[in-house]
């Protein structure tokens, strides 16, 4: 656990930046960030000098530098119980960027309390755009913290959701996986959440073969070679994919250390479950997923919370943007190796499907990252 309270914390100051400039370092109390003409970003820090931040993060191992990226806004309701277990971690961050996408609740003062005594938070604010929007909104909440900072100086990235409740161990036993096998470009821990009827804490719906939304926890050098994040609805599908088709291992594993509770269920805007399974059934066709494949996903999850409701949203979702002709997601390559690949999970299985994918993309991958000396 590394958490301090320290001295008391001084009176937080507020700059804005108006014009682009590269960041100086990343322990600066005051630093220069490069923004689009159209934003405003307020970098909020509690005074800390640069060597004192940088003593704090001694303890940090150089060979496990992660980086997180969180986008939120109005989470006041479930922050502290994110804040409180990024805290506790058995192995720190190095850094953590939480971007403040113009809150209207108590967000604001929640991160400003904790940014004075967690070293290693940083806080970026962009101006309220009136409303909240996943998709596109949250990826481009996202890139506005993670172009503060130069990610080759990390190891790892994750973008991290603000309503999650982690166990202790969550990224030092991720990093423990990776570092076991180089191949896994992307991993995660499975979400669990409470029934609104049981009370009771059941897994949420993922599959083995991708990484969860809410803790997208990457090699920083499998998150360049894919290009980043796709700045659309089902950029959390897009990106397992594409890792995959360069060779790398994308998933999630259902191992109790690193099962978590997702405050908010997966599919559960703003608007209610109806509409967030409607926005997965258009983040499906964008993506250019089979028809089949997903009528036989929304078939599987026919028993899932809510039951039957949520099934039928998905694939209103999906044949209704087909029908409006909606654009899709312009790789034809990627959209080929996509339904090839779905279509063999409908012949012998996920788990069989993806093996064998992986099995036949390892060359690929061993041809691009030679072992040293080789």
């Amino acid at each position: 656990m590394y958490a301090r309270d320290g001295p008391v914390c001084p009176p937080v100051r507020h700059v804005f930046f108006q014009q682009a400039g590269p960041w100086e370092t990343q322990y600066q109390t005051f630093t220069q960030a490069s923004y689009t003409k159209d934003q405003t970003f307020l970098v909020k820090r509690c005074g800390f000098s640069g060597d004192l931040l940088q003593n704090e993060l001694s303890y940090v191992n150089p060979s496990r530098r992660y980086l997180l990226v969180s986008p939120c806004r109005d989470e006041a309701k479930y922050l502290r119980r994110t804040l409180d277990s990024v805290a506790a971690q058995s192995a720190a961050p190095a850094l953590w960027v939480v971007v403040d996408d113009g809150s209207t609740d108590d967000t604001r003062a929640i991160l400003g309390e904790y940014a004075c005594r967690l070293p290693y938070l940083r806080i970026v604010r962009r101006t309220d755009r009136g409303r909240r929007q996943v998709g596109p909104g949250v990826i481009e909440a996202f890139y506005a913290g993670l172009e503060t900072v130069r990610l080759e100086e990390f190891d790892y990235l994750c973008k991290l959701d603000m309503d999650l409740d982690l166990p202790v161990r969550y990224f030092e036993l991720l990093m423990q996986r990776m570092e076991s096998d180089p191949r896994i470009g992307t991993t995660s821990g499975k979400p669990w959440f409470v029934h609104p009827q049981r009370g009771t804490v059941v897994p949420e719906v993922c599959g083995d073969e991708m990484s969860v939304g809410m803790t997208k926890f990457y090699r920083v050098a499998c998150f360049k070679e894919i290009g980043g994040f796709v700045r659309q609805v089902m950029w959390d599908g897009i990106d397992c994919h594409r890792a995959r088709m360069l060779g790398w291992i994308a998933e999630s594993v259902d191992l109790e250390p690193i099962r978590f509770v997702h405050l908010r269920p997966q599919g559960a805007s703003q608007k209610g479950i109806w509409t967030g399974r409607l926005r997965a059934g258009f983040g499906q066709y964008f993506m250019g997923t089979s028809p089949l494949y997903y009528l036989a996903v929304a078939i599987y999850r026919l028993p899932a919370h809510p039951v039957l409701i949520g099934s039928m949203a998905m694939v209103w979702g999906y044949f209704r943007s087909w029908r409006k002709g909606l654009p899709r997601y312009d790789d034809l390559e990627f959209r080929r190796f996509l339904r090839s690949y779905q279509h063999a999970c409908l012949r012998m299985g996920k788990r069989a499907a993806t093996a064998r994918v992986d099995a036949e993309r390892a060359a690929l991958w061993h041809a691009s990252h030679p072992a040293p000396g080789s």
